[in-house]
């Protein structure tokens, strides 16, 4: 889900940048406030891990489209509200520079339509309202579910709401909505399942890490490690078999206005930042900026632009998360003198 910038207007798009700066601001300012950095560690590993399963697409079944992870509900469920919007605006500004994978004037729409909603409203309205303080597999299944459900569903009727007010005639609000609620209904289930499934091994693993025990304690350095290696073996192995159908997305643009992706409009801003894109994008939709380089010899599924992708995508957000949590938690040190 995430949105081009000929998707936006630059007002629409500039106001949104405003929107989730002041919202990084505001998580800043509350992780700073909470004086409990015990999770900090988790923030670089867990982006590093949401960065790379982003890249495995799944197919939808009878839809001829594909859904990813978004993230943002697991994020929150392990690391906070505040540390998860921080954490995956560092993976979406990753993305977005180094891969080309959403427009920087969309940037800020990706940060709130993804973030933003699974973050501070599906995380605290629902799935701690259905976990409660005593968790059981069944409460984080029923919880987990839901929220995911909720967070994309929002995040998608967003996405309508930023393309109308941006005056995107070729996406009118009835017919766009008729396709991206339901396709967003059906991967709101399978996120819902996937942070089930990694909230049910930290579980049985590292409880401390549940949003439902009230003294926060540090990651152990076995959890750290089984997900810094799933987010090596995802990123660099597993996204060799995500499918290649257009996402939720993009599929529901081409089944209201006959094509995939629609044209920028030639406007100075549009053309400025899709420049500076171009040069700062060293593997532009996950490949090498050699076409030849890109495609598996015979019949192997090995793509080495995947791989090095993967891992130099997933290395870049942990260390951009982790110097942000660690400066966070260093301000807070200075405070306190």
């Amino acid at each position: 889900m995430h949105m081009s910038d000929a998707l936006l207007s630059p007002i629409v798009g500039g106001a949104f940048w405003i929107i989730s700066g002041t919202l990084i601001g505001y998580s800043a300012k509350k992780i700073i406030e909470e004086n409990d950095h015990a999770k900090t560690p988790l923030m670089g590993v867990m982006g590093a891990f949401i960065f790379a399963a982003q890249m495995i697409n799944f197919s939808i079944p009878g839809t001829g489209s594909s859904g990813h992870l978004g993230g943002g509900l697991l994020l929150a469920a392990l690391l906070g509200p505040y540390r998860a919007f921080i954490t995956l605006s560092s993976v979406l500004i990753i993305q977005s520079l180094f891969f080309g994978d959403g427009g920087l004037l969309a940037l800020g729409c990706n940060m709130f339509n993804l973030a933003y909603f699974p973050a501070f409203l599906a995380y605290p309205l629902i799935f701690r309202k259905i976990i409660g303080n005593n968790p059981s597999q069944q409460r984080l299944a029923a919880g987990s579910i839901s929220a995911a459900i909720a967070g994309l569903l929002m995040g998608a009727f967003s996405v309508v709401i930023e393309t109308v007010l941006s005056g995107i005639s070729e996406l009118p609000f009835g017919s766009f909505m008729l396709f991206m609620m339901p396709i967003h209904l059906a991967i709101g289930i399978v996120e819902g399942l996937v942070t089930w499934a990694v909230l049910s091994f930290v579980a049985k693993t590292d409880p401390a890490l549940l949003p439902s025990n009230q003294n926060a304690a540090r990651p152990r350095a076995a959890i750290l490690g089984v997900l810094t290696i799933a987010a090596l073996l995802t990123g660099g192995v597993l996204s060799w078999f995500a499918s290649s159908s257009p996402d939720g997305l993009e599929w529901s643009i081409s089944r209201t206005s006959g094509s995939e992706e629609l044209l920028n409009r030639g406007e100075p801003i549009h053309e400025l930042l899709g420049s500076i894109q171009e040069k700062t994008a060293f593997l532009p939709d996950y490949s090498f900026k050699t076409a030849d380089a890109t495609s598996p010899s015979g019949d192997s599924p090995v793509n080495p632009a995947a791989t090095v992708s993967g891992l130099a995508g997933s290395f870049s957000v942990l260390i951009m998360a982790g110097l942000a949590g660690l400066i966070l938690a260093k301000k807070r040190t200075r405070g306190n003198h």
